[in-house]
């Protein structure tokens, strides 16, 4: 009985330690960053956060959750005519986990730019598009993920 005890105490310490989640004592990050304007260089500082974050986190074998949500004249980021850092958004996707991160464009922004432009936006393929940007960050706040705008 001793050995089996003994053996299940290295059995479940061996998962605590190799598990990312729980290796940061069950607690795992969440962060959301808001775009919310048609700027290069503010498109590329979150970009850079975001490579900071996942950076950071993968070193210390930790979980994060990221959510970048781009509405109003920030949409133009998520846009496929008009992007200037789709590439880097597909090399961020590409470099992440599955479901660790996500870019979401606000469907109200959509529709208006396509009501004032007199066509459909095209979203880039690695965005998902959620009714309203702002509610999607607020809800995602109140589900307690921290949230910032570079």
């Amino acid at each position: 009985m001793r050995d089996f005890l003994r053996l299940a105490a290295v059995l479940l310490t061996s998962v605590f330690l190799t598990s990312p989640a729980l290796a940061a004592d069950g607690k795992s990050h969440h962060i959301a960053i808001q775009i919310d304007q048609n700027d290069p260089q503010v498109m590329n500082l979150a970009l850079n956060n975001v490579n900071a974050v996942i950076e950071y986190y993968r070193a210390r074998n930790e979980d994060v959750d990221i959510d970048v949500v781009a509405y109003g004249p920030g949409l133009h980021m998520l846009r496929s005519d008009t992007s200037p850092v789709q590439d880097r958004i597909k090399r961020l996707k590409d470099m992440v986990f599955p479901g660790k991160i996500q870019f979401s464009a606000c469907n109200n922004t959509r529709q208006g730019m396509e009501k004032a432009e007199g066509h459909p936006i095209p979203i880039v393929a690695d965005a998902t598009v959620v009714p309203s940007g702002v509610v999607h960050l607020m809800e995602l706040q109140e589900q307690g993920w921290s949230y910032v705008r570079p």
